[in-house]
């Protein structure tokens, strides 16, 4: 056991206890600190400081300790938090009071107290607990480290909630964050009188006759005539040189959540999401209708044309070509690819450039609201590929000096991404500084480490191991070439647009999200969505595939399984990735071998739409970890090793009522949302149903909702009502009852014939006239068919709207 341990002495008896709880687990465990040392994989030294009391350990030692003992890192964790917090209530370690800062200086320490304070969270938890776009995990670490303070309300209130403040204290750090930084607090709105302009919002909504006026800031070089739009950084307007006026900061973000979308429209509800989220306040639709109505009129007044317009129960902006700064820089970065794929690397480098000079700091800087938090993250992670690229073409070139200052304030400023400490590992050997290059490894190992938990990606490890054996390779740049005459570098973009009311579905959507964003960092992950036929599958995956395109800079592949077996996907694929057609193998094998290669080394998505089984997708998995596969069924991929199964449920009845109201319109729905509700219902919830059952109605002006749920309330002619155009129902069951085999199509319609709509095995295995087990078996196949709906343990449903389908069918 080694040598008696030092008393414990403290004055903070919170701390006293934590020490204690250790020392009696390694006493119970029978291990000495050099045994526990090798099973916690730290120093011994360590775990013996965090049992001695003298300071406050560090949670990760803390739980390293217990975990060695097998004892419980929760109960570790909870002594621990109390000791931290005690130690900030004793003389000198007081908790941070909002109401004493009155600097930067006090305002950076008393956000790092409240991180203390939280149990020093990893960065990247912190960022989850923010919310989506909030606070990025880079710029916590910089926060937590001193280095910056939160640039907005936004991100200092995503910072609160990542340390566990209270919401009722966020005025106060608000309050205080506005004196450390000189800005002056907006007095509140003043009564509404007769003669106001615009509803009174309340819930964090200014009056919406309040405007403010824009800082007036000098228009981009060579953009002097007509109207122009910039969005890389605060969002304004000119039109001959002369600056407009955007009005309120929600205002603001009305005009950028309308610009985001380059003419595409937008609704009145996804306005209404982008700029006040999943709460917005009672009067939100009137306040958005009077920004829009003042935008109209401000650009009306400057431009003389309607380029703010109503369409189709929404609202767009018409801009000519070349008037928008983001607009501008797509078409600058295909300039640079095609210059690139050419081989014209000065060319390439000078396109980049010029569209990074497009940013006039922080992308939409200043505008509030959910949408365009996310969207200034899509284009800061944008600004910075670009960044990455472009100094990637600078150490090409032989420019590697004039690369490693860049890089140095580059990987101050963002330590945590590791392609540009890589490129800074490769300037400074390439300038004959080899220990530099060295201790930049070291330090981004270390930083992983304590931040994430994790070592550096295999790429980085690498090049560490060349520059320690002095490879010649990587002294030398490559020269710069024309691509290879059979293969052409392009980037695919093949996502099918976006269904424009797309509706609800935002956990599922989240969780594919924070699946496909793991590529690069883990081995190609696979999501497999799978679901019956008419629940919103494609939409999604569509959905999802653009929301993580940042993640994937190479491109995106769409293939639809329904339509081509694998041999031609692969086929299509290769020559989306630039294969010349005469270079495309003939077999199977050898197309899925050449495919692997040309995405080696790339970060692409790839949809597979309509899979049958597993054995389609398998051609099409990529090798190269930078990758990511996103697949739709209407079958449980249960043999696609490695994917990660996410079930499609239909819709909860407040979504399918929203999709309705949206295709509809709101209007129509006012007076009849009881009708309405019927309507949804008898469609089973299904998305397709719902949709083709809205169209349906709104091709009949002369129809009212409670005329169409009359009409479905017939279940015998219900699938003949829910069609419209090539949105129809019944196909959809007609296909996967085809699919099924004898057994299972007999099990189908008799069990569609019970009159209990929850089936349990024994109820179904009394109907099938079978055993449980073979009645379970065949109750699976079902659900695996997309034609059953599982109802927790040992229950299961059919699908309403198959039901009337099987029952339609002759009788077994």
């Amino acid at each position: 056991m080694g040598r008696k341990e030092n008393p414990i002495v403290s004055p903070n008896r919170e701390l006293v206890a934590l020490a204690q709880w250790l020392r009696d687990q390694r006493s119970a465990s029978g291990h000495s600190y050099a045994q526990l040392a090798v099973l916690a994989r730290c120093h011994a030294t360590t775990l013996q400081r965090a049992a001695s009391a003298r300071a406050v350990p560090s949670a990760r030692s803390v739980r390293a300790y217990a975990r060695a003992c097998g004892a419980s890192e929760k109960k570790a964790m909870e002594l621990w938090l109390k000791a931290r917090r005690r130690n900030f209530r004793t003389p000198g370690g007081s908790s941070p009071d909002a109401l004493g800062i009155d600097g930067v200086e006090a305002l950076r320490a008393g956000l790092r107290r409240l991180y203390e304070l939280a149990g020093r969270p990893p960065v990247r938890e912190m960022e989850e607990r923010a919310g989506t776009g909030r606070l990025p995990h880079s710029t916590a670490h910089r926060i937590v480290g001193g280095r910056t303070v939160p640039r907005d309300i936004h991100q200092l209130t995503g910072f609160l909630t990542a340390c566990s403040v209270a919401a009722a204290e966020h005025p106060l750090w608000i309050d205080a964050w506005r004196r450390a930084l000189g800005r002056d607090t907006p007095s509140p709105p003043a009564p509404r009188t007769a003669g106001a302009v615009g509803p009174v919002v309340r819930g964090g909504v200014e009056a919406a006759g309040s405007v403010t006026p824009d800082r007036q800031v000098p228009e981009p070089l060579g953009a002097s005539a007509g109207l122009r739009f910039a969005l890389l950084g605060p969002v304004r307007a000119w039109y001959d040189g002369r600056q407009l006026r955007l009005g309120s900061p929600q205002q603001r973000a009305v005009a950028a959540a309308l610009l985001l979308r380059e003419g595409r429209t937008a609704t009145a509800g996804e306005l209404i999401d982008a700029v006040w989220g999943e709460e917005p306040p009672p009067q939100a639709l009137a306040a958005l209708r009077t920004y829009v109505s003042r935008l109209r009129g401000e650009l009306r007044r400057e431009a003389g044309d309607a380029l703010l317009v109503s369409e189709s129960g929404g609202y767009t902006v018409r801009l000519p070509e070349r008037r928008l700064d983001l607009t501008c820089a797509k078409e600058l970065c295909v300039r640079a690819e095609q210059a690139r794929a050419a081989g014209d690397l000065p060319r390439a480098r000078a396109v980049v450039r010029e569209v990074l000079g497009l940013w006039d700091g922080e992308a939409l800087a200043g505008v509030p609201g959910p949408y365009a938090a996310a969207q200034r993250v899509r284009l800061e992670e944008w600004r910075l590929h670009l960044l990455e690229s472009c100094l990637d073409m600078d150490l090409a070139l032989g420019r590697h000096a004039e690369a490693v200052a860049e890089l140095t304030a580059l990987t101050a400023a963002h330590p945590l991404r590791e392609r540009l400490r890589e490129l800074l590992m490769l300037a400074l050997y390439r300038s004959g500084r080899q220990a530099e290059a060295l201790a930049v490894y070291a330090d981004t190992r270390r930083l992983l480490a304590e931040e994430l938990g994790v070592d550096p990606r295999s790429g980085l490890r690498e090049l560490q191991q060349r520059i320690l054996r002095a490879d010649p390779a990587l002294h030398e740049p490559a020269a710069p070439r024309p691509a290879e005459r059979g293969e052409v570098r392009v980037r695919p973009a093949q996502l099918p647009v976006c269904v424009a009311d797309f509706t609800g579905r935002t956990e599922v959507t989240a969780r594919l999200v924070g699946l496909l964003s793991a590529a690069g960092r883990t081995d190609v992950p696979v999501a497999a969505l799978w679901g019956t036929g008419g629940v919103g599958k494609s939409a999604l995956a569509v959905r999802v595939g653009q929301a993580v395109r940042r993640f994937f800079p190479d491109g995106q592949l769409y293939v639809d399984l329904q339509q081509e077996e694998p041999a031609g996907a692969l086929g299509a694929a290769l020559r989306a990735l630039g294969v010349a057609g005469r270079d495309v193998p003939e077999g199977l094998a050898e197309r899925s071998a050449l495919y692997r290669s040309v995405l080696d080394g790339r970060r692409v998505l790839v949809v597979a739409d309509h899979a049958r089984d597993a054995a389609q997708v398998r051609w099409l998995l990529p090798a190269s970890a930078g990758c990511g596969v996103l697949v739709t069924s209407r079958r449980r991929m249960l043999g696609l090793a490695g994917a990660r199964l996410v079930e499609l449920d239909a819709m909860s009845p407040q979504e399918a009522l929203a999709l309705f109201t949206r295709v509809v319109g709101e209007r129509r729905m006012a007076a009849e949302r009881a009708a309405a509700r019927y309507v949804v219902a008898a469609c089973g919830f299904l998305p397709l149903a719902v949709r083709a059952a809205a169209c349906r109605l709104a091709a009949r002006p002369a129809w009212t909702v409670a005329m169409l749920a009359g009409r479905l309330a017939d279940e015998s002619g219900r699938l003949a009502e829910l069609e419209a155009g090539d949105l129809a129902v019944r196909p959809l069951f007609e296909n996967c009852y085809t699919a099924l085999d004898g057994e299972q199509a007999r099990a189908l319609r008799v069990l569609s014939g019970s009159a209990d709509p929850f089936l349990s095995v024994p109820a179904a295995a009394g109907l099938l006239g079978c055993g449980p087990q073979r009645a379970e078996d065949a109750l699976e196949s079902l659900v695996d068919a997309g034609l059953l709906i599982p109802m927790g343990p040992a229950h299961y449903q059919v699908h309403v709207l198959a039901r009337l389908f099987a029952l339609s069918l002759p009788a077994p």
